[in-house]
């Protein structure tokens, strides 16, 4: 058994991997500041005696004593990280220095939960771990994009600098129970629209394409991820590799929530990439690790979480 630190522990991912690592016998520490985090995402888990959940924000340091911290903490929706861009920016840059000092501190290993928008808007299809991306340093996702490129740079420089354990994986579209309704992603947003008979809104001309991991997988491949070797740092790809275009998804939602919803078509936002599509090559190989929980199984629950629980009807 492991004291394990979850930093953005009562998100949407954060509170799955709180979830998990309590299922496989480990204490749990989740820090979360409630941003978007949520408290219904971890209610269930309050009264777990190897739970304890510690309200904090990562941009300020953190004394506590663990073996093995990973690190979410971050908003990560469009909506939500560009509402106050230079505090996302804190929260990816400051928060990498306060627990990489903590984990230099305390001696405990640690992931960093990076993005395939490190990525940016690529030149290369599909996306690997070699290559360098193509982003925006000055645009409106910068805030997002940079602050993770950034706190990966630091991960690797605290690495060859202080030997520190690192791991470093890059999710790409990840859904699931526990979305926000409001977080402006696309997949809870065409079931939301589905569900209340809104017509659902397309950006672009809808051909812009991204690859959809469900949660429990992503879960998996972060464990996975924790449990290599020291010398195995990443990064690593960590998604579904099967491609679908905005029309495709769109349409498939309609289909499975019975709605007779229409597609609108608005404007495409700034600097959105044009396709996502991970290569997982590496995940196959040093995680033992490939996605099992194909599109439409995964949206059959997720549309389930939005009907039954979060009540969006």
């Amino acid at each position: 058994m492991e004291r394990i630190v979850v930093t953005g522990g009562a998100g949407f991912l954060g509170s799955h991997l709180c979830e998990r690592l309590l299922a496989d016998g480990h204490e749990v520490i989740c820090v979360d500041n409630f941003f978007t985090g949520r408290k219904s995402n971890i209610a269930h888990l309050l009264s777990n005696p190897r739970f304890e959940l510690l309200r904090h924000d990562v941009t300020m340091p953190l004394y506590i004593e663990a073996d093995t911290i990973y690190n979410l903490a971050c908003p990560a929706s469009p909506i939500h990280y560009q509402f106050d861009p230079v505090q996302t920016t804190k929260t990816s840059v400051h928060g990498a220095i306060n627990m990489l000092g903590l984990a230099k501190r305390i001696k405990a290993k640690i992931l960093q939960a990076s993005t395939s928008e490190v990525y940016g808007d690529p030149e290369v299809h599909p996306q690997t771990e070699d290559y360098w991306g193509r982003v925006n340093p000055i645009g409106i996702r910068s805030c997002y994009d940079e602050g993770k490129r950034c706190a990966e740079t630091l991960f690797f420089d605290y690495w060859r600098q202080y030997r520190l354990r690192i791991k470093v994986i890059r999710i790409f579209n990840t859904y699931g129970a526990r979305m926000h309704p409001q977080d402006g992603r696309v997949v809870s947003n065409f079931i939301v629209q589905a569900l209340r008979g809104e017509d659902l809104t397309i950006y672009g001309d809808g051909t812009q394409t991204r690859s959809f991991c469900y949660v429990d997988d992503l879960i998996e491949g972060m464990i996975r991820a924790m449990g290599t070797p020291d010398e195995f740092t990443g990064p690593v790809n960590i998604g579904n590799p099967r491609e679908f275009t905005m029309l495709e998804l769109a349409t498939l939602v309609i289909r499975m929530t019975g709605s007779k919803s229409q597609l609108v078509f608005k404007p495409l936002p700034g600097d959105d990439p044009r396709q996502r599509k991970p290569e997982i090559s590496i995940a196959k190989a040093a995680l033992d690790w490939s996605p099992t929980i194909e599109l439409e199984q995964g949206l059959e629950r997720t549309i389930k979480y939005f009907r039954d629980v979060a009540n969006v009807v």
